[in-house]
């Protein structure tokens, strides 16, 4: 939803202060890359207990996941297995993120919180994979409150301002209904594509 509305309208701000530094070098899977790091280190630092330290690195991971896109557009790089290597690494990232969560409640003999993360992990894998069946069927979705970067967003908040809980009680509940809204968003498509 956010990443819908604002498009490719960071670019202006995001590329000239990238193409001052580096001119015109840059390759967009080392970005992709360079946002799973860092989402690595943000996850070792959860498993720490260094909660500031890994929401600062979960918005570097982001920026890095922005930037990858910009450099592929303003650079002509836009790759078909670029993008299918981003989306792969998406994936680890996310999963990696919440597994340190759920590990660290682990240890910290929380199993309700462990639980919860749980939840929030079967949300987070099932929208993705929601909108790749649904684009199999020639049905594009983009639909739903909890796109990667809302989720980005308020797992980095989540862990800044020791929020962690109410947050994952949001994604918990939002991430379930993106998933049930884009199903019935298929749904509802096929349906009025079976009455043509």
């Amino acid at each position: 939803m956010l990443s819908d509305k604002l498009g490719h309208r960071l670019d202006s701000y995001l590329y000239p202060p990238f193409k001052k530094i580096f001119g015109e070098w840059g390759n967009p899977n080392l970005f992709t890359l360079l946002g799973f790091f860092s989402t690595l280190l943000a996850s070792w630092l959860i498993l720490k207990g260094f909660w500031l330290s890994a929401g600062l690195a979960i918005i570097l991971s982001g920026l890095f996941d922005l930037l990858d896109g910009v450099i592929a557009r303003n650079l002509g790089k836009s790759t078909i297995f670029g993008s299918f290597f981003d989306s792969v690494m998406d994936r680890y990232s996310d999963l990696i993120l919440l597994m340190a969560i759920a590990i660290f409640y682990l240890k910290t003999e929380n199993p309700s919180l462990v639980i919860l993360t749980f939840v929030v992990v079967l949300g987070v894998a099932l929208i993705p994979y929601v909108r790749a069946k649904a684009e199999s069927l020639q049905i594009p979705c983009h639909v739903g409150l909890m796109e990667r970067a809302e989720r980005i967003i308020l797992l980095a908040l989540g862990t800044l301002f020791n929020w962690m809980e109410p947050i994952l009680w949001i994604l918990a509940i939002l991430t379930h209904f993106t998933v049930l809204h884009r199903i019935y968003y298929v749904w509802k498509k096929l349906r009025i594509n079976n009455e043509r």
